[in-house]
């Protein structure tokens, strides 16, 4: 049996699988991702500040336009469509076996192919507010005032509803996805090296049958699971639900 055979296999007898993805899973839909020898972080974009700087709040703070250049560069990707492996999470969801998608991604594009229950631990560049009458925006209005968007109604700042470096992530979220991963038969790790806190420390919250991970290199989780697949989460997904066993 194929390591896609056996996925699949797992799949067909799960009732609660819940899907923990990272930069990875969009990386077929043409965003790149941070920490790989072609992700953003590798490359050296100002001659001052590092990529990581650069999407800290202090930075954002201290120097705001030139946050929002290297953010409407390198972070928004209005053309970017959803993949098959989007495609096949909504699918999973649709048939009632995928219960939950906790995500580390800010795009949105599981949403934009049909997922539901989503839980985005960063938050996502298609939401914007106000951060004195808490209007929201969209990402066109990101995109559109430069070179730092005002609020049209009061004229406050407008940021990214992201989690910035520096900022702590919404407990709220952390606690949905704990009981999501707590409660789920199967967890499927796609696309994420397991290395940012403390969203990658979720993982120990699973206590099901089968722990997947699907990931182009290995992960420090690699050795706790039943299946490893070191190949493209979306041409994985795809397979495994048009897999015949």
């Amino acid at each position: 049996m194929t390591e896609v055979e056996r996925l699949a296999e797992i799949i067909r007898a799960s009732r609660r699988i819940v899907f923990f993805g990272g930069a990875g899973m969009s990386t077929e839909s043409g965003i790149p991702d941070f920490r790989s020898s072609e992700g953003l972080y590798s490359k050296t974009l100002h001659k001052h500040f590092s990529p990581e700087e650069m999407v800290s709040h202090s930075f954002f703070a201290q120097h705001t336009e030139e946050f929002y250049d290297f953010y409407r560069k390198h972070l928004l990707y209005p053309q970017a469509r959803p993949n098959a492996g989007h495609e096949a999470l909504a699918e999973l969801e649709r048939q009632g076996r995928l219960r939950a998608i906790v995500t580390q991604n800010i795009d949105g594009l599981h949403q934009q192919a049909g997922s539901k229950k989503v839980i985005e631990l960063h938050g996502s560049v298609k939401r914007n507010y106000c951060m004195d009458c808490h209007g929201s925006y969209d990402m066109e209005y990101i995109m559109n005032n430069k070179p730092v968007p005002r609020c049209h109604r009061c004229g406050g700042l407008v940021k990214p509803d992201v989690v910035l470096y520096e900022e702590p992530l919404d407990n709220n979220l952390l606690e949905h996805a704990v009981e999501e991963i707590s409660q789920a038969d199967t967890l499927i790790i796609g696309g994420t090296s397991l290395v940012v806190y403390p969203a990658a420390g979720l993982v120990k919250y699973f206590r099901g049958n089968k722990l997947v991970l699907i990931n182009k290199s290995e992960t420090k989780a690699d050795e706790w699971a039943d299946l490893v697949i070191h190949d493209s989460i979306g041409k994985v997904l795809k397979a495994a639900m048009n897999a015949k066993i």
